[in-house]
């Protein structure tokens, strides 16, 4: 993965492991040791699902750039109904407390969102491919007589 890359996944990955945590120490207090559980769960999946979309995307700029914008609706898409899916399929579980795995779900991909944002605004993206200098045609060219 280059620097760029795991750069900007840890500029997203840090923010929301850190809502994680805090989301897991007020579940604790809140519904104990289960609701504890449901939170760092949630985070998991959370900064998986979507660090794994964030490469996919990135190897798809790099690789297809006329694909990246269908590429990111559509991967931001499949994400959140993984994401519903995911609260669907946990709701009644005995695990861990679902109530603080839902509302963790949801504000650790909140931030995810948000740290990938301010990520994106503060990195400094060319939007013109520079020239080589083998690309040039020499500009001193003399007519054959």
């Amino acid at each position: 993965m280059p620097s760029n890359d795991a750069r900007s996944l840890l500029q997203v990955a840090v923010p929301t492991a850190v809502a994680g945590a805090v989301a897991a120490a007020v579940s604790a207090g809140v519904a104990g040791g289960k609701g504890a559980l449901g939170a760092v769960v949630a985070t998991i999946v959370v900064i998986l699902f979507m660090g794994i979309g964030l490469v996919v995307l990135q190897r798809t700029a790099r690789s297809l750039p006329h694909l990246f914008q269908a590429m990111g609706l559509l991967l931001y898409t499949a994400q959140l109904l993984l994401l519903f899916i995911f609260v669907a399929a946990f709701k009644n579980t005995t695990v861990f407390n679902p109530k603080a795995f839902a509302i963790t779900l949801v504000a650790a991909t909140l931030v995810w969102i948000g740290a990938q944002a301010r990520a994106h605004m503060k990195a400094k993206i060319l939007y013109v491919e520079p020239e080589s200098d083998k690309d040039e045609k020499p500009t001193n060219t003399r007519a054959k007589s």
